[in-house]
């Protein structure tokens, strides 16, 4: 067992960055990491080779894809297929995303 006490809590991105990233588990089958985007900050991510789950913790956004676009917030849940296009946007209140790749990050590539 590995409890994973920074998972889900808010990062600012270094200075001069946009966002902030932090892997806390890696496996095989499966990664787990933290997703942070502050108001004025930007979601620059590109489409994975892995499925994700999103679990927001904090913050409130707009999930967009080429033709759907939700409202997320603390408590959102949201699953995205690989290779599918995605961006949080809109974002108004400092974003707090738990991701779970499967299989890991990078792994499909």
């Amino acid at each position: 067992m590995q409890l994973l006490s920074e998972a889900g809590r808010f990062s600012l991105p270094a200075p001069g960055h946009v966002r902030h990233w932090v892997e806390h588990l890696r496996s095989d089958d499966l990664s787990v990491g933290t997703y942070s985007v502050p108001v004025d900050g930007a979601d620059t991510q590109q489409p994975h080779s892995e499925d994700e789950i999103y679990v927001v913790t904090s913050g409130r956004a707009v999930l967009r894809t080429a033709d759907q676009a939700v409202e997320v917030g603390a408590g959102s849940v949201i699953f995205v297929p690989a290779h599918e296009e995605h961006r949080f946007v809109e974002i108004t209140e400092a974003l707090t995303v738990l991701v779970i790749f499967a299989p890991a990050e990078g792994t499909r590539a």
